[in-house]
């Protein structure tokens, strides 16, 4: 998006006068006071319409501080809908108090109320592992779930918390810096991999709230070794920053340590397709096969898998968040009950009954008293109609009633309860062979829905959990784009309707 000030720009003047010269581009005025106020109503408008029906629901919630240190915090929405993952920016609101768990509580609930949502039907909340965070969902008593991407970073982190580690990634950033800045040294790699038949590709340094940059600033360095080498070596300055086999040892075992799980942080990170389900494979996936020391691993790399296998472990043992992951596992057709420990599986079915049980009781209950109503005010009507002034009271012979009595007798001997029912539809549906796994769980669920009308129920309650908090990243990442620093100026409400149409146009 723009900045509006675009419209006062000659080179954008001049553009539409040869587009039409007849057009008349609107002011800036127009845009800043009418416009976008009236985008954003009739955006609103038309969110809410897509939530106001929504049974279930989940949401992200982070914290954030703009350019101009400004407070901010933000809150998405995630639903299924015609079996369809979709999602909406709902707010980013200006929160200058101070960052308590209660004032934070405080401030979510509010955020829930203004735009009609009930506490109830949302199924839970994905968010870091803040302390303030943590405390605000237990003052609500939110189920949350801990971003599975930051959970990772902080189990790699830890294991990079090697002197061997910290050694060797302080040299190479200062040998990037080397690089950074000066263009001569540039200008002498770019050579230099023409004549080696090297990659074209520039050096890349870390960032600390990346892990991933750190893996790509040592992989980098490795590929370019060659190169990198002559030219420092070159320079009697920089000598001292050629990577000897140390270095280079340490180097191979955090690749062979860290590489495998390079793309895991992005691809649980999505919106568009489902990932909580996800969550129990990945870990069962880095337990047995890509964090499993092996004999060929150095001590260096051994170290570091067993580092983070036992932080992602640990973290992940907790009884509601392992309950939770289990209830999702469970209803994605391609899993089911392949990654559910087996001491927990008869409780997880348990679970899965009962919950469908209360569900569709309050659904009955719900329909009940309208039915009833609708059918004892046609039965009041028709005697009513049927009672004249002289119509006598007909008497019920001995058959009628033995007639009632066998009826009665014969449907709720014919009917099974609900939860009969229900416990007979789920074995039904873990019975069908599995999904493949390339296969869109939602998809599956659109073409089954009428096989396996109770369970899809709880398909839509919990497939639409993310399982990170990337969609407020991404908001905040939005934000950043808008509050730059010529627009330092914009104010609260200005920024939560521009980053609102920016997300959700």
């Amino acid at each position: 998006m723009q900045p509006i000030q675009s419209v006062e720009n000659k080179g954008f003047v001049r553009l539409m006068k040869t587009v039409d010269p007849r057009y008349q581009v609107p002011s800036l005025k127009y845009f800043s006071t009418k416009a976008i106020s009236q985008m954003y109503t009739e955006c609103r408008e038309k969110v809410q319409q897509e939530i106001q029906n929504v049974q279930f629901f989940a949401t992200t919630s982070d914290l954030w501080s703009s350019r101009t240190s400004e407070p901010y915090m933000s809150l998405t929405i995630h639903f299924i809908h015609k079996w369809k993952l979709q999602s909406a920016c709902l707010q980013t609101i200006y929160f200058p108090v101070d960052h308590t768990g209660e004032l934070i509580a405080h401030g979510l609930r509010d955020l829930l109320q203004g735009w009609g949502l009930k506490e109830e039907n949302m199924i839970c909340m994905t968010t870091d592992s803040g302390a303030n965070m943590v405390k605000a969902l237990d003052l609500n008593a939110w189920t949350r779930l801990q971003c599975f991407g930051h959970r990772l970073h902080l189990a790699i982190e830890k294991s990079a918390k090697d002197p061997r580690v910290d050694r060797t990634v302080s040299i190479l950033k200062k040998m990037v810096s080397a690089f950074s800045f000066s263009w001569k040294k540039k200008r002498e790699l770019a050579r230099l991999q023409t004549e080696m038949k090297l990659p074209p590709h520039k050096l890349i340094t870390d960032s600390p709230t990346r892990w991933g940059s750190k893996l790509a600033m040592i992989e980098r360095v490795l590929e370019q070794e060659k190169a990198i080498s002559e030219i420092l070596k070159a320079d009697k300055k920089t000598r001292c920053l050629v990577a000897g086999y140390n270095e280079k040892d340490v180097m191979e075992s955090v690749v062979k340590a860290l590489g495998p799980l390079r793309d895991f942080t992005d691809a649980l990170s999505a919106e568009d397709y489902v990932s909580v389900s996800y969550a129990k494979p990945v870990l069962h996936l880095f337990k047995e096969h890509l964090l499993k020391v092996d004999d060929d691993d150095t001590d260096l790399s051994g170290e570091m898998k067993m580092t983070i296998l036992n932080y992602l472990t640990d973290k992940y043992k907790d009884p509601k968040t392992d309950e939770l992951l289990d209830m999702a596992s469970l209803v994605d057709p391609r899993f089911k009950i392949k990654y559910i420990d087996s001491d927990n599986l008869e409780k997880i079915q348990a679970r899965a009954v009962s919950e469908l049980e209360s569900l569709l009781t309050v659904t009955l209950q719900a329909q009940c008293p309208a039915a009833s109503s609708s059918t004892s005010t046609s039965q009041s009507l028709e005697a009513e109609a049927n009672q004249g002034p002289h119509k006598k009271k007909a008497k019920k012979t001995l058959a009628s009633f033995l007639k009632t009595s066998v009826t009665s007798a014969g449907t709720s001997a014919a009917s099974p309860s609900l939860k009969e029912a229900i416990d007979a539809e789920l074995k039904s549906y873990l019975s069908v062979p599995n999904a493949d796994s390339e296969m869109d769980p939602l998809e599956w669920w659109q073409n089954h829905d009428g096989n396996f009308p109770r369970v899809s129920q709880l398909a839509r309650k919990y497939l639409c959990i993310p399982a990170t908090s990337a969609p407020s990243e991404r908001v905040f990442s939005t934000g950043g784009n808008i509050v730059t620093c010529q627009r330092a100026t914009l104010k609260p409400e200005k920024v939560d309707k521009l980053i609102f149409l920016a997300k959700n146009l």
